[in-house]
């Protein structure tokens, strides 16, 4: 039978683990929310112009 104690005592994380998550939340991703901003914004400007 496994000794669950023993087992998590010997776990060592993976250090390509904690290297990738570190790459992944210090990486600036822009999400639909961003986009959805941004395209709302450039479309307020042009009818902006327009008006003028």
């Amino acid at each position: 039978m496994i000794n669950f104690e023993e087992e998590i005592k010997k776990f060592h994380p993976s250090l390509e683990v904690e290297d990738a998550e570190d790459a992944i939340y210090n990486q600036d991703m822009t999400d639909m929310s961003d986009l959805v901003v941004k395209v709302v914004k450039e479309a307020k400007s042009l009818v902006v112009e327009e008006e003028e």
